[in-house]
């Protein structure tokens, strides 16, 4: 009998779509046979020609021209909702105040702030002297800086300690790969360094002339090097000071908050490493503070009489050790703030009489203030059932105040300063909502879905006042689940356009991510990344239960490893989603991790494996979307890359794309939407990016017969 139900239920499915789009054929990609032979398995993949735009000396012709034809199907698919998209785009810009400032932060002199302006894409980076009434200083008008551009991202903006130059970093092709420029703030004059392959930042030793900064492979994209530049020299005879062997490892410089310590930073998943030295010596050599070691991370906060050391020796959790200023090694530290099996340390605040250590307890994020001189601890509450709180703008370690983030799924963005010895708490800005929005119109709640194994997975939910629990409801269901990367429960003013017209919103917190400790990152990686996908899928049945949905208009969406997750769990449970969306997800494993040339590949061995290896080759191969593909029925999909994307590499939605219209078995739509200029974070204007989700939207829309 259930069997008979769940083929009228494809059936009436499969009629429904077949009214609500029109016939259009879809793009057939060719095939051809490409065997990948390594364990005694042979494979054919008939779509690794896709990689040819990717390869240097290869024909892309035919790679562009079927990305084109794809672009061709979805934009006729979806021709008719092109003036509700338009409309969804306006009514999401409306609530957005075009013309704003950011909250200016103090350091060293300045008040220094960002303000947008009507119409305008991007932003001019600002300061002003002494007090906020005194003349302002634009140091960077981006606006102007991007016109022309289709894709424009100016970064690490790094003020020297004279106040009097400015060094930032520019990608104008959307691959993470930033040339630097000087700007002189006395003159106005801006120079171009001649640098290019890197971060976007750079560090300044205390001579106003030295700086330092990441270099990365322009093929793999691997921060590898760290040079040592003087300003007004040739480039190409900067000093190497450090270069990483490891290629599991990434890389990059800083600076003290007290400025007095420069250092590089090695970390890789699992191990890490720093370097040191003194800022007012930038031609001496680096120290390492101590050595790598196996399976431990640690990370160094500089005090005027001490190093503190936050790290996971012996400390599953973390924990915040402390050793003396002249010696570093593992041998000296002692125990500053113990380990605590049900709270994970992950990181800390200095100031010169103060301390905030940022925490994570339960699922939910929490700042402790702790005075230096007495030991006092301050713990700040907050009283929503789901929230997220984090520093915020605290460049200057001389001072008693300290600013904070706050933010709910129903609750706007909103910035405090705290004094820390008063504890009188200030609400300097929160986002306004244009058009007019009040929270009590809707409900935010935090529910605790059961794994297979019975594990409690937390789930962050919003929607409208007045949804009724019947399982009409439709509902987006978002989640990460890797590297050990925590989704907030945070506000979204493009998502009241969802929750308007009856949609709920909700986050699963599923294992891979660290919101209940570490431990939860640990179960959620490597040969334990399973959990990750039967989470989501138990997250998804569990809000079936509660009557807040049904399959029929179940939706789900994940980003990059989380279009990873999408792209398990349609081959997991393909019955249980009416729409899923996968936005530039990495679902090529075995063959991306099997690549080296690929961009950051080696970096990723400690989150999946290393495929070269055969233990970890069956289990990639067990799960992997793109080799896990069969011929069955599939739900409705929209699929987005970039051709630039430097993170996850076009090729492999494409490729996925390819197989799954070539095997699956419904008549359901399957999108693959592919932005010719952009990369990974899509496009970079402040408004462009709307139109992404205005489709995203329209699509889940039209699937539920939503056109208004």
């Amino acid at each position: 009998m259930k069997k008979i139900c769940l083929s009228l239920l494809v059936m009436s499915t499969t009629l429904f779509q077949s009214q609500i789009f029109p016939e259009m054929k879809a793009p057939i990609a060719d095939k051809k046979q490409h065997l990948r032979n390594i364990h005694g398995d042979k494979v054919n993949d008939p779509y690794y020609w896709m990689i040819d735009y990717f390869k240097k000396g290869k024909d892309s012709t035919q790679v562009v021209n079927y990305l084109t034809s794809e672009n061709s199907y979805w934009e006729g698919m979806m021709k008719d909702t092109v003036p509700f998209r338009e409309k969804l785009f306006q009514e999401m810009k409306a609530r957005i105040k075009e013309k704003d400032e950011s909250v200016p932060v103090f350091r060293k002199g300045y008040y220094y702030y960002t303000r947008t302006e009507t119409g305008k894409q991007y932003f001019k980076y600002c300061r002003k002297k002494g007090n906020l009434s005194s003349p302002e200083e634009i140091l960077l008008d981006v606006d102007q800086l991007a016109e022309g551009h289709a894709y424009y991202s100016a970064a690490g903006f790094s003020i020297s300690p004279d106040n009097s130059k400015m060094i930032y970093g520019v990608d104008d092709v959307s691959r993470r790969q930033y040339k630097l420029f000087l700007k002189d703030l006395t003159t106005g004059k801006i120079t171009d360094l001649g640098i290019k392959n890197t971060t976007g930042s750079a560090t300044w030793a205390n001579d106003n002339k030295t700086i330092f900064y990441t270099g990365k492979n322009p093929e793999t994209l691997l921060t590898e090097k760290i040079y040592r530049h003087s300003l007004g020299t040739d480039p190409s005879k900067d000093a190497l000071v450090y270069e990483e062997k490891d290629k599991t490892n990434y890389i990059g410089v800083g600076k003290s908050k007290n400025e007095k310590i420069i250092m590089i930073v090695s970390s890789a998943t699992t191990s890490s490493e720093t370097r040191y030295i003194n800022a007012d010596e930038p031609n001496a050599a680096f120290k390492v503070f101590q050595p790598r070691m196996k399976d431990v991370l640690y990370d160094v906060t500089a005090l005027e009489d001490k190093f503190l050391i936050t790290t996971n020796k012996d400390a599953l959790n973390f924990k915040v050790m402390e050793t003396p200023l002249d010696k570093t090694g593992v041998e000296n530290w002692k125990d500053f703030m113990p380990h605590r099996k049900d709270v994970l340390m992950e990181g800390i605040s200095e100031f010169k009489n103060y301390l905030v250590f940022s925490e994570r307890q339960n699922g939910l994020s929490q700042l402790v203030i702790i005075d230096r001189r007495t030991n006092k601890k301050e713990f700040l509450k907050f009283d929503e059932a789901a929230y997220t709180v984090y520093p915020s703008g605290n460049p200057e370690y001389n001072t008693d105040y300290f600013r904070f983030g706050y933010t709910s799924m129903i609750t706007p963005s909103s910035q405090y300063e705290q004094n820390l010895q008063t504890g009188k708490r200030t609400l300097l800005k929160q986002q306004e909502v244009l058009g007019g929005y009040n929270k009590a119109n809707y409900v935010t709640e935090r529910l605790f879905a059961f794994a297979k194994d019975g594990i409690k997975i937390p789930i962050s939910i919003v929607y409208k006042k007045g949804l009724k629990k019947e399982g009409k409801n439709p509902l987006l269901l978002y989640a990460y689940g890797s590297y050990g990367s925590s989704m907030e429960a945070t506000f979204s003013s493009t998502r009241l356009s969802l929750l308007d017209r009856g949609f709920a919103f909700a986050i699963a917190h599923i294992r891979g991510g660290q919101e209940m400790g570490r431990q939860w990152y640990e179960d959620g990686k490597m040969l334990k990344k399973k959990n990750t996908f039967t989470d989501f899928i138990n997250a998804g049945e569990f809000l079936m239960k509660e009557k807040y949905t049904s399959p029929k208009h179940l939706y789900a969406q994940g980003g990059s490893a989380g279009g990873l997750l999408m792209g398990a769990v349609v081959n997991m449970k393909p019955e249980l989603w009416n729409g899923v969306i996968a936005q530039v997800p990495f679902v090529d494993v075995i063959n991306t991790m099997l690549d080296e040339s690929i961009p950051l590949t080696t970096n990723e061995y400690d989150e999946w494996g290393n495929p070269n290896n055969k233990e970890a080759y069956d289990y990639m191969k067990s799960y992997s979307p793109y080799e896990n593909i069969e011929r069955k029925n599939y739900p409705n999909l929209l699929v987005t890359t970039g051709l630039h994307d430097s993170q996850v590499q076009y090729f492999e939605p494409a490729k996925w794309v390819a197989k799954l219209r070539d095997l699956k078995t419904d008549k359901n739509v399957l999108f693959l939407k592919t932005d010719m200029e952009y990369g990974h974070g899509g496009a970079s204007g402040r408004f462009d990016y709307l139109k992404d989700i205005a489709l995203e939207y329209a699509f889940m829309f039209k699937l539920e017969g939503i056109n208004k």
